[in-house]
């Protein structure tokens, strides 16, 4: 599907602006100037009609009721200049006047009606005669019975106003062609910046995602250049983070596999029963961290890809419901489980990266708390926020590496339990696609450690 280009759907869409605009001038213009002419000929008439009063007042004072004069145009010129003039010859054909006294014709111009075209009433109105539409001002001389009438044809007013219509949009039609060709080049010139920043795009290696240059650009154009850099920005930040954790993935997975393998190898080459077996335990320890490693990186990378459903639900009985799962690990080292709740605890989540958060933080909680320790869980709300307190009573996170333990594969020295260094980190990302906090704390009372997460509430 082929689709305009931007240069031809503005110029299309400027320059129907424009003809409209003409068309609509012209036409006022028209109407304008068609009441104008209206009033400026009435006036002619009325001026016309008392004119022809004053040069006829003292023969009609005497003048036979009963006498018939036509007057025959004359033109007093020797070089006979109405002949020269064929508009005004014509003007002068279209105007007429008629002199009544008692009732009686007794005088009209040469192209005026005769008698088969009655008295009109006072003051101006139209008539049709042989088929021409006339405008005729009637003056009726007081104290008299002189009636004076002076007229013209209508098509004279239309033919008239029809020329000024013409004269008017004949210069702004022939524009037209030089408007449409300044208005291409103008615009396909002010797209030029446009099209500039695009060959910048173009021509970019894979590789290469350093900010486009924004000189000269528009203030129109500079939040699109500007929201571009920041994509660039943040695809830089990105791809830096996927590398940086390929890299740490690779290196982390390099380690179990390589004892993997000298396990193996030592394993073909004892034949005592009971170093094969202390081997065989070794190879699936290692195999089992190999394989939570693998597990936690693959749940690292669906929480930074997958995509959030926001619904509301009760925090409080998702930590029954993880607490139901995580008691047998408990009981395993007879750690008490608790759990508290103040007002309504229903938080705005998604529900999958909220069970993951709380799974990881109790999770830890119980790997790193001795056996007859304590795992509480206390869940809180204010106007916008619900609470979630984990607190334990292990051995606790120094306070200068508090905020290093949500760093993929960084880890506390403590020889208390082994992991991966992904738990934390895999939290931290949660909470913060969930709009929300996490923070490190050490409890009022006793040791262990104390993790506050907030989130927004329904």
């Amino acid at each position: 599907m082929n689709t305009p280009s931007l240069t031809r759907t503005l110029f299309i869409r400027i320059a129907l602006t424009i003809f409209v605009t003409i068309v609509v001038i012209g036409m006022m213009a028209f109407k304008s100037a068609s009441v104008q002419i209206q009033h400026a000929y009435d006036a002619q008439l009325i001026n016309s009609a008392n004119l022809m009063w004053l040069v006829v007042e003292d023969e009609l004072k005497d003048a036979d009721p009963w006498a018939f004069r036509r007057i025959q145009k004359m033109d007093l010129a020797l070089s006979n200049q109405s002949k020269l003039n064929k508009f005004a010859n014509e003007y002068a054909n279209d105007r007429m006047f008629r002199v009544w006294k008692s009732r009686r014709l007794i005088m009209v111009s040469d192209v005026a009606p005769g008698t088969d075209l009655p008295l009109q009433p006072r003051g101006f109105s139209y008539v049709k005669y042989k088929g021409e539409r006339w405008r005729i001002y009637s003056l009726r001389i007081p104290h008299t019975r002189i009636v004076i009438e002076a007229g013209e044809k209508v098509e004279l007013r239309r033919s008239l106003a029809q020329h000024i219509l013409f004269e008017l949009a004949t210069p702004l039609l022939l524009l037209i062609p030089l408007v449409g060709m300044l208005l291409w080049i103008g615009i396909g010139s002010g797209l030029g910046t446009l099209r500039a920043l695009i060959e910048q795009i173009r021509y970019r290696t894979p590789d290469d995602l350093s900010p486009l240059s924004l000189r000269g650009v528009p203030r129109d154009l500079a939040p699109l250049g500007m929201a571009i850099n920041q994509l660039l920005t943040k695809l830089t930040y990105s791809f830096n983070t996927e590398r940086r954790f390929t890299e740490n993935a690779a290196h982390h997975l390099r380690t179990p596999l390589t004892a993997l393998k000298l396990q193996l190898q030592l394993l073909s080459q004892t034949q005592d029963e009971a170093k094969r077996q202390a081997l065989l335990d070794d190879l699936t320890a290692a195999t089992d961290r190999a394989a939570t490693l693998v597990s936690q990186l693959l749940t690292s990378t669906r929480v930074s890809h997958q995509t959030i459903v926001r619904t509301p639900l009760s925090w409080h009985q998702l930590c029954i419901a993880i607490l139901e799962e995580m008691a047998p690990l408990a009981a395993q080292k007879s750690i008490h489980l608790s759990l508290e709740q103040e007002g309504d605890c229903t938080v705005l989540a998604d529900e999958t990266l909220l069970r993951l958060i709380v799974s990881n933080i109790l999770e830890n909680a119980i790997k790193y708390t001795p056996a007859e320790g304590a795992v509480s869980i206390h869940l809180a709300s204010d106007a916008d926020h619900i609470r979630c307190r984990v607190q334990d009573t292990g051995p606790g996170i120094p306070e200068a590496e508090r905020a290093l333990v949500f760093e993929r594969f960084y880890r506390v020295g403590t020889p208390q339990a082994v992991g991966t260094g992904l738990g934390l980190a895999i939290v931290a990302e949660s909470v913060a696609r969930l709009s929300g906090t996490i923070s490190l704390h050490s409890p009022e009372e006793g040791g262990g450690l104390l993790v506050e997460i907030s989130l927004p509430r329904a």
